[in-house]
């Protein structure tokens, strides 16, 4: 089954550490990169559990605009 593959143990370490090597930007919770792997260990039981569920809710996502979507919408 797909959903098994995307939340194995496997994915989510190679997930990490590309969003670790890539030293991701923090989201809308301001959480660094550098505390990502301890909140993952602590919650991954219950993430995955609702992503199976289906009843996992995202937080919104922080907007960044680049130079040329500004000019493109007229900002």
């Amino acid at each position: 089954m797909l959903m098994n593959q995307i939340l194995s143990r496997d994915n989510l370490i190679l997930a990490l550490k590309r969003v670790e090597r890539n030293k991701g930007s923090h989201g809308i919770d301001e959480m660094s990169v550098k505390f990502l792997r301890r909140h993952l260990y602590d919650n991954w039981d219950s993430l995955r559990e609702n992503l199976r569920k289906g009843t996992y809710t995202p937080s919104p996502v922080r907007r960044v605009e680049s130079r040329n979507q500004a000019e493109e919408f007229g900002c």
